[in-house]
């Protein structure tokens, strides 16, 4: 049986501490799909198309990983792929209650799926997309914290018209 995992998110923009955890997953598990989330509580920068395509790009040397994009539950779209484990990255304390009472929730809706949480990388911990997004809107250098195979397309959307500073 082939051992499928989901790391899903809201990718806005994919950081090299995402990838980090993808490239760690994939070596764990037979399919990684890495599942981009249509969340209605945000309001992303990048479309779900764009951030589907730069993950795309920056996990296309990894064979077993795939990109897609859902919405609503999670466990429903879990069930669509017969994936039994979501993958969380965690970057620091701060982050696993909240990840813990969504694992617990997602136990709840169907018992045979499990959460498997990932701490990061220690030189990714201070990092998130949001952070990533305020210094590039901002002005400030993100060229360590983003795939350089996106450092373009991030400062772009972000008005710097490619600049790395």
């Amino acid at each position: 049986m082939e051992r499928i995992a989901v790391y899903p998110g809201s990718f806005d923009p994919v950081t090299n501490g995402h990838l980090d955890v993808i490239q760690r997953a994939a070596c764990i598990f037979d399919k990684l799909i890495v599942a981009v989330l249509e969340n209605p509580d945000k309001t992303p920068m990048f479309t779900q198309d764009e951030r589907v395509s730069m993950l795309k790009k920056v996990t296309g040397g990894i064979s077993n990983v795939e990109v897609e994009h859902f919405s609503g539950l999670l466990i429903h779209y879990m069930n669509t792929k017969n994936a039994k484990v979501i993958i969380k990255g965690l970057r620091a304390v701060s982050d696993f209650e909240y990840e813990f009472q969504m694992a617990m929730l997602n136990h709840k809706l169907n018992p045979e799926i499990e959460t498997l949480f990932m701490m990061t990388n220690n030189k990714y911990s201070y990092l998130s997309s949001s952070a990533v997004k305020q210094i590039a809107v901002y002005g400030g250098c993100i060229k360590e914290l983003v795939p350089d195979s996106i450092l373009t397309q991030v400062l772009r959307k972000a008005g710097r018209n490619g600049g790395a500073r």
